[in-house]
């Protein structure tokens, strides 16, 4: 114990004095800017999660919630009732609230006496005066609005507004309200109605769209006993929730996005990686006369490498806990820029992600260190007699094995599961090994070059005599420009490119919910206002029953869409032309005569989330009345053509005697408010959807979260310019040794410089390539298998990629060997003597 004791004393110093000699500077940067990336995002998340799990009564606004796209019945409530549980119903819908001249499309909240059962409805008498908790739900032939509504109408106290046929006095504000406190993307304007209303409204219709709710509260084991009894009751199409599981589309979007900025941390955690491989490389060099030394004087091997790995683990102690106070503090910043996405004040945030950034710390450090220290006790005592003896075996790529171990670990668990982790880690893996090949190949092809004078030869057999450190700088300047020239100039020529692709005619506005009825007064209203009547299409609302003879349930599928689209009611259509936005993938269409009724065409994308090919047989149910068809072609929808378009569509026939009510589109020229209001105020129960704000809200939604990556990939760039720091710093004693010569052989420090230029420029060039061509390739990707919209060469990217990356590291390689050109060569060669 007394020899640990004296060594942990005896290695802290070492380590104070390597520090004030600047030896390991850059190991403790590359693992500060580590930990640093990852517990950012981590810090952000957990406070996320600490939300979802405080709110969760609030999220609710009950104990238990039966949800379903039917009418649920009055079994869930009698039995509720029966074991001393309160209730009360909620209808959910969008439809439109007018006053005068102006409309929104607005989200109908209809609720029952008791309404909430858990959190709190707080509600104000004005806009931004004091409030106050709600007793009670609005009175019969009143509403309450939220904020956004009140503005966005401008109304006034006193004011009444127009929902579905009805007329109701706007009695309140609300400002507080329970299952509308957190959410990614701010929701729309909301009503508060009370049931007693809704029949007069006439908005509950066939085809509208309205999610209804059964919500209970009462004591635990009530509660878990009621849950028991509803989870065998559920139809399809109804699902439970209690606190547990409250808003789980929302704990998955967080999900995804956590694992998105996870893995996108990892970037930097690589390079922070090689730049820690480099360094300790370098380190280990510089030590071998001193490990010569402590041999001869008695120190065993063992105790060699114990003292530099107590060493590295005090600096990987110090590097991890200072990357941890970084990331508390930039994740502050990351919530500014997700301010618009996350509604709700977040609670601190907790000691796991800064235990899991210490833990990553320290494996990153040790993990590329042990080769290198390992390789330290084996150092000969002869070195002390003959400087001429190199560094021991055992420091080659072999010896980083636990270094790539301890990266694709890393790689898994921040993946989140062995599928997606291997496919990311292939990818990396397939990425560098390119970057690998094309540097390896430049450099081969370039040091064939002759002429361009004494310094351009002298820069190119530098790059030749270090090829790995140069292959490795190439890498990872590649990557950190490839991440930020997608995150910028592709990112916004996509969205040019996505905005560019609409016809300037392209509709713009949907109506939804039209019934059958109302198509003459709907075609004499156009013919009224001078406008051609817009395409009607038949549409149908169905639950998908069996494929083949196989019952179908949320539960059978791992896909999350295919879960989601299994648990709602498709929107069904029939026609005999398929629309010129689609194209067939399979099978063969039925034309203007089918031969049968009995056949469906499906779109490929969701074809192949459920597992669907052509000959199978599906069952659908629609209100209680199932029907079945063949499918026998499949169809690719160009979705981003804006037109009306359905999954699945069957000849005219069998759908005939379902309900049925009809959608359509048209394009209105901007600022036409006045056809809309009357097009309202005639059909109140229509639900008009505006395609334009609706991309808005996803062009700024996408706008935020770029701009999340792109705080994040900050830490890449960082990791990026530490790696070539370190990859010049790894080669600093040698270009000193190198330049002494040349100096004494009489070569100028000009032409020196002109050398290093020359080499950097290489490097600058090569990297910049990579990192354009990634990027183009990625862009391409995105567009074509995302976005579906062409995308090709962009000059930009290569100009902005090659001329950027020259500029930026031949600047930062003229100022980290600047001082190897300003020693004396007498002085050196005096210490070589």
């Amino acid at each position: 114990m007394t020899g640990w004791r004296s060594d942990v004393g005896l290695a802290l110093r070492l380590l104070m004095r390597d520090w004030r000699a600047g030896e390991l500077t850059l190991v403790a940067l590359a693992v500060v800017i580590a930990v640093a990336s990852v517990t950012t995002v981590d810090f952000f998340t957990d406070r996320v999660y600490q939300a979802l799990s405080r709110q969760a009564n609030q999220l609710l606004g009950a104990d238990l919630v039966i949800t379903g796209d039917r009418p649920l019945g009055d079994a869930f409530e009698r039995e509720a009732g029966r074991r001393g549980l309160q209730v009360t119903r909620m209808l959910r819908f969008p439809s439109m609230t007018a006053l005068q001249d102006r409309n929104v499309l607005s989200e109908i909240k209809v609720v029952s006496t008791g309404y909430p059962l858990r959190g709190e409805l707080r509600i104000a008498d004005a806009l931004y005066q004091p409030d106050r908790r709600a007793t009670s739900i609005p009175e019969p032939g009143t509403v309450w609005v939220d904020e956004k509504l009140y503005t966005r109408l401008q109304l006034q106290a006193g004011d009444a507004v127009e929902v579905g046929n009805s007329r109701l006095k706007v009695a309140a504000i609300i400002t507080q309200e329970p299952d509308s406190a957190v959410g990614f993307i701010n929701a729309g304007p909301r009503v508060l109605l009370n049931e007693a209303d809704v029949a007069a409204t006439g908005l509950v219709q066939v085809g509208s769209r309205v999610r209804y709710r059964v919500q209970v509260a009462g004591p635990p084991a009530a509660v878990d006993g009621y849950r028991a009894w509803v989870s065998a009751q559920l139809a399809p199409g109804q699902r439970v929730e209690s606190i547990e599981d409250a808003r789980p589309e929302i704990r998955s979007a967080l999900d995804r996005a956590g694992k998105f900025l996870g893995l996108s941390t990892l970037l930097s955690v690589i390079l922070a990686a090689v730049a820690v491989a480099l360094a300790t490389r370098r380190f280990l060099q510089r030590h071998l006369d001193a490990c010569a030394v402590m041999r001869c004087l008695g120190a065993s091997q063992g105790r060699v490498v114990r003292l530099y790995l107590l060493q590295f683990i005090a600096l990987g102690c110090v590097a991890s806990l200072a990357g941890c106070v970084i990331g508390w503090l930039a994740q502050h910043a990351l919530a500014l820029w997700l301010g618009n996405l996350v509604t709700v004040a977040l609670p601190g945030a907790g000691v796991k992600p800064a235990l899991q950034g210490f833990v990553i710390g320290l494996a990153l450090l040790l993990g590329f260190a042990l080769p290198p220290l390992t390789a330290m006790g084996r150092v000969s005592t002869l070195r002390v007699l003959r400087r001429d003896i190199g560094a021991p075996r055992g420091m080659g790529a072999l010896g980083y094995v636990l270094g790539a171990a301890v990266i694709s670990s890393l790689v898994l668990w921040k993946a989140g599961e062995l599928k997606s982790g291997v496919v990311v880690l292939a990818g990396f893996a397939g990425a560098l090994l390119v970057a690998a090949l094309v540097s390896w190949a430049v450099i081969a092809a370039v040091s064939q070059l002759r002429g361009g004078g004494v310094s351009w030869r002298f820069g190119i057999a530098n790059l030749r005599r270090r090829r790995l450190a140069s292959m490795l700088q190439v890498m990872a300047l590649g990557s950190g420009v490839m991440a930020l020239l997608t995150l910028t100039i592709i990112r916004g020529e996509l969205l040019q490119l996505w905005q560019g692709s609409l016809p300037a005619d392209a509709p713009n506005r949907f109506i939804v919910n039209i019934q059958t009825d109302q198509i003459p007064a709907l075609q004499r209203f156009f013919a009224a206002q001078g406008i051609g009547m817009p395409e009607l299409y038949p549409m149908v609302r169905a639950r998908l029953a069996r494929i083949n003879e196989r019952p179908v349930a949320p539960a059978d599928f791992t896909d999350d869409r295919a879960r989601r689209l299994v648990d709602r009611e498709f929107n069904l259509s029939w026609a005999t032309r398929m629309q010129k936005d689609n194209s067939l993938v399979a099978g063969n269409w039925w034309g203007a005569n089918p031969q049968r009724r009995d056949q469906f065409s499906m779109e490929d994308g969701i074809a192949r989330s459920l597992g669907i090919k052509t000959g199978d047989v599906l069952t659908f149910d629609s209100a209680g009345s199932t029907f079945a068809a063949e499918v026998t072609s499949l169809r690719k929808v160009d979705w981003d053509s804006f037109n009306v378009n359905f999954f699945v569509v069957a000849p005219p026939g069998l759908l005939d005697r379902q309900p049925v009510s009809y959608v359509t589109s048209f394009y209105l020229p901007a600022g036409n408010v006045a056809l809309l209001n009357a097009l309202v105020k005639e059909f109140p129960n229509f639900l008009l959807i505006d395609v334009a704000q609706v991309l808005g809200q996803v062009k700024t939604m996408i706008d935020q979260v770029s701009n999340a990556v792109q705080f994040v990939f900050l830490f890449t760039l960082l990791a990026g310019l530490v790696v070539l720091y370190a990859a010049i710093a790894s080669s600093h004693d040698e270009r000193l040794y190198q330049a002494t010569i040349m100096r004494a052989l009489g070569a100028s420090r000009a032409q020196l410089a002109r050398a290093t230029l020359a080499e950097f420029a290489v490097i600058g060039a090569l990297s910049g390539l990579i990192a354009a061509a990634g990027a183009n390739a990625l862009g391409y990707a995105l567009a074509h298998r995302v976005m579906n919209i062409g995308y090709g060469f962009s000059l930009t990217v290569w100009m902005v990629g090659v001329v950027g990356s020259i500029v930026g590291i031949v600047l930062a390689g003229h100022l980290g060997t600047r001082q190897a050109l300003q020693v004396s060569p007498l002085r050196v060669l005096r210490q070589l003597a």
